[in-house]
């Protein structure tokens, strides 16, 4: 009987394994890169943990259990809460800025679609304990130093930016009271997803006024963050907020990446526990889902029993992200080996010399592989082309003489040398 694998995941052969490495490597890099140290937690966790930061009903989103004890676990959809429970285990300890990223595998109990897996690993940086909008900007650098770094332009991908800081103070200059801006941000978080009059139907639900619905409508088509400011009488908060977002863009124009980022007042991000800049990166004619997206999270920590402190991050998930880049064929032809070297044995009286020859140059730290059949070289160095080795080792009759024939595979060029003199340069 064929057992097919869970809906919703993936097998990773190693032609696909290829891609997920070289997508997991270069956000590695780019984190190092750019200054943050890695940190891992474990696969499960409290289920409390997040319904905390969610609510009750994330339990029906994620993959949940009990263990022998009883205690309700989860197996972690994401892992922010991860982060806020280990930094507010040791916040007196930790040196601030707090610069950490994980590269963790998740899972969430989804339905299956283009661009969303139930199982698949997600990129976080996040940067904790600086008020400053330049941890907002360092956040979108890193994530657009990496796109850049696997060959994507401002023409294939733009960071949408928005404020929830300042949309909440220019709904509260409109007239709109505290308790109402939650179920309004999960409102307006989808008005790219409604039709016009689903929308203004839910609003009208949601606001009474029709002067106050008039005045969100077009905040809501604002352009600029100049034309915010023309939708009603801002009060001080509300003018604070506008001038930290204008300084936000003014700090990304300084890193040299102005041409990535917009200003788009839509992005709001539905999770209530964001307090500042917001973003989200598409690719250019958003054919996709979002690629990734973020912003600051200033409550998180205490309400996980810390102390309140200000922090600010990004997810980016390999499954959207993978889809563009093989749309642009940047993931074309990616190698499952690349080896040093290839020992091919001319002649079965010398395998053992080959075994021998293979064992000293992975032990000098070189990747190497050899054939399992000795006989037609012709075959030998097809395999060795195959598994992208730079170079072949050619183990014959010369071996008696303490030499060996090195072929280099991409010029042909063959050249015979002292054995013993090439190990003591492996080094």
């Amino acid at each position: 009987m064929k057992i097919p694998p869970v809906k919703g995941t993936r097998d990773f052969y190693p032609p696909i394994m290829a891609v997920r490495n070289t997508l997991t490597d270069g956000w590695k890099a780019a984190s190092i890169r750019n200054g943050f140290e890695e940190y891992d937690g474990p696969i499960f966790e409290m289920l409390k943990m997040y319904q905390v930061k969610s609510g009750d009903e994330i339990v029906e989103q994620l993959f949940s259990l009990q263990d022998r004890g009883g205690r309700d676990l989860a197996i972690r959809p994401e892992i922010t809460p991860t982060l806020a429970r280990m930094v507010n285990q040791q916040i007196n300890a930790l040196p601030r800025p707090i610069k950490w990223f994980s590269v963790p595998r998740l899972c969430r109990a989804e339905r299956p679609q283009k661009g969303r897996l139930r199982e698949f690993f997600q990129w976080n940086i996040d940067i904790i304990g600086i008020e400053e909008v330049l941890a907002d900007a360092e956040i979108i650098f890193c994530a657009v130093d990496y796109l850049r770094s696997v060959g994507l332009t401002d023409k294939d991908i733009v960071v949408r930016v928005s404020s929830r800081r300042m949309l909440a103070e220019v709904l509260k200059a409109i007239g709109i009271r505290e308790d109402q801006l939650d179920p309004l941000y999960a409102l307006l978080d989808k008005i790219n997803k409604l039709p016009p009059e689903a929308f203004e139907e839910k609003l009208v639900e949601l606001v009474s006024d029709s002067g106050q619905r008039d005045k969100i409508q077009a905040l809501m088509q604002a352009q600029s963050i100049e034309a915010v400011a023309q939708v009603t009488t801002l009060t001080d908060a509300a003018r604070s907020a506008v001038d930290e977002l204008n300084r936000l863009f003014d700090t990304l124009n300084t890193m040299g990446i102005s041409d990535y980022c917009i200003f788009d007042i839509s992005i709001v991000r539905g999770l209530a526990y964001y307090t500042g800049v917001v973003f989200e990166i598409y690719d250019r004619e958003k054919t996709l889902r979002a690629i990734g997206g973020g912003g600051r999270y200033d409550n998180l920590l205490k309400q996980f029993g810390g102390p309140e402190v200000t922090a600010t991050g990004l997810g980016m998930g390999d499954c959207v992200l993978g889809i563009l880049l093989e749309e642009k064929g940047l993931m074309k032809d990616l190698p499952t080996r690349n080896l040093d070297f290839f020992v091919a044995c001319a002649d079965a009286q010398y395998e053992a010399k080959a075994i021998e020859i293979t064992a000293i140059l992975r032990s000098a730290g070189k990747i190497t592989n050899y054939s399992y059949k000795t006989g037609a070289l012709g075959k030998q160095f097809k395999q060795a082309s195959e598994q992208n080795a730079s170079k072949t080792i050619i183990v014959g009759s010369e071996v008696e003489n303490g030499q060996l024939a090195i072929k280099d595979m991409a010029s042909g060029e063959q050249t015979l040398v002292d054995w013993a003199n090439f190990v003591g340069q492996l080094g």
